[in-house]
């Protein structure tokens, strides 16, 4: 198992070597922002121009945490709001016409209480919005069902509501996208027809 493995890293290696796909600029006029995230996905763009054969590739970015001084139009909430439309426009520009065969999805773990606390920050919340974007999907809408802000429609009058289960919105898009067929594999306690349509795709 080990032999196997360590065979399949060393020939990733070999390839990634051989395509240099570090030496590939943005295209079409993109600038990704400076910082971890749009390093992140300007290297992820860099590899699918590179033609390796990438399916799934995953970035991870920090400092959604605002429990203080969150701030509202300015502040550092703001401040990642903007790294992350700017770096998934950047991505989107890069890649021009590839973007037909890519989807990109934004998520978190949590989501932010509605109300401020007592410290001009956020404390975790429940519900949370995921962006979608790309190849085949039906955008520029809220898919899902919005539950409202008001004090009695909050989860413990205090959140969001989770509406969606995320594995809806994960299944949708590996049947879409990539064409897989045993959705029990990937989540073996969802069931798939319990959950509303989003409706991604067609």
């Amino acid at each position: 198992m080990l032999s196997s493995t360590s065979a399949e890293a060393f020939e990733a290696i070999r390839m990634l070597r051989a395509a240099a796909p570090d030496g590939r600029a943005p295209e079409h006029g993109a600038e990704y922002p400076r910082g971890r995230l749009g390093t992140s996905m300007m290297q992820i763009a860099q590899l699918i121009k590179a033609d390796l054969g990438l399916e799934i590739a995953f970035a991870d970015v920090g400092g959604w945490d605002t429990h203080v001084n969150q701030g509202a139009d300015t502040g550092q909430l703001a401040f990642r709001l903007t790294d992350l439309a700017r770096t998934l426009a950047a991505f989107a520009t890069d890649l021009g016409p590839r973007m037909r065969d890519i989807v990109v999805l934004t998520m978190s773990e949590f989501g932010r209480t509605v109300r401020e606390n007592g410290t001009g920050g956020t404390d975790h919340g429940h519900g949370t919005a995921m962006l979608v974007m790309g190849g085949g999907i039906r955008g520029r809408r809220v898919a899902g069902r919005w539950p409202g802000l008001a004090p009695a429609d909050r989860f413990e009058g205090r959140d969001l509501a989770v509406t969606t289960d995320y594995r809806a919105l994960f299944s949708e898009v590996l049947e879409g996208h990539l064409g897989a067929r045993q959705l029990d594999r990937v989540f073996p306690d969802f069931d798939r027809r319990a959950s509303p349509t989003l409706g991604l795709f067609g």
